[in-house]
């Protein structure tokens, strides 16, 4: 992970200077939804509650099956450089995230088409605050990685430097889970939905597969990728669609009256 947030630094940089000249999906904008979303667990609601419980709870109840599930998977390394295992590996990397949202960028600012800028400006989004929370998670926990043959239990908190012991959760992941939940979520078809997944599955397996980390891990990275992204996505559902009724109802009130 830490190889990767000053490439994202950079391009939301770039992006949001491009992007708030038109007034919209702004430098403004990405700071006031920063500070809702930091103040959000104050104002969570019993479906937000139990959101964090499946997480956390999965997150643990996973973590029975870490050692078995290496054991078995160290039995056949004849996978360890195919193509879905390497395209997951790769698809978790900060250059898809990069990618994506500098294509949707341009091209919303070529086309000026609003639906495109909030795809980069969500990718980007997305993936600085899951990547924050990964982050201190993984420096705060300080779990040994699979490779390192410490054990599933070992940790070592407040571990700033060591990546060894930044296992839980995984950045790779995250990121992934992270694109691919804002892709799913910009498109209304239930093919493309499942196709965004695919690759983000793949990255969890090969996390797994190439030991670098235990199936709690990911399924913890998963979760932050996935809520972060929904988020994120729906906070400007909900903006659009207040928009859009400001813009109608004053109309229709004049057709009344006149």
């Amino acid at each position: 992970m830490k190889d990767k947030f000053p490439l994202l630094i950079l391009i939301v940089l770039l992006a949001q200077i491009s992007l708030s000249a038109q007034n919209k999906y702004s430098l403004a904008q990405f700071g006031d939804e920063s500070v809702r979303f930091i103040q959000q667990p104050a104002k969570w609601e019993s479906n937000d509650w139990v959101k964090l419980c499946l997480a956390g709870g999965g997150t643990i109840l996973s973590m029975i099956v870490d050692q078995p599930v290496r054991d078995q998977i160290l039995k056949d390394r004849s996978y360890y450089k195919s193509f879905p295992i390497e395209a997951g590996r790769m698809w978790g990397e900060g250059y898809p995230t990069a990618i994506f949202a500098g294509a949707f960028g341009f091209h919303g600012i070529i086309a000026n088409d609003p639906s495109t800028k909030k795809i980069a400006f969500e990718i980007i989004q997305t993936a600085i605050y899951a990547g924050a929370i990964t982050t201190f998670l993984k420096v705060a926990i300080g779990r040994a990685r699979p490779f390192t043959d410490r054990g599933s239990s070992t940790i070592r908190p407040i571990s700033f430097f060591d990546d060894d012991f930044h296992s839980l959760p995984s950045g790779h992941v995250t990121l992934a889970f992270s694109l691919s939940t804002v892709l799913a979520k910009n498109t209304g078809s239930d093919l493309l939905k499942i196709l965004a997944y695919i690759p983000a599955v793949l990255t969890a397996v090969s996390r797994v597969y190439q030991d670098n980390h235990w199936t709690s891990d990911v399924i913890l990275g998963a979760s932050i990728g996935y809520f972060v992204g929904d988020w994120v996505t729906r906070q400007h559902v909900d903006k659009e669609s207040r928009i859009q009724t400001s813009s109608i109802f004053p109309l229709s009130v004049r057709i009344t009256l006149f």
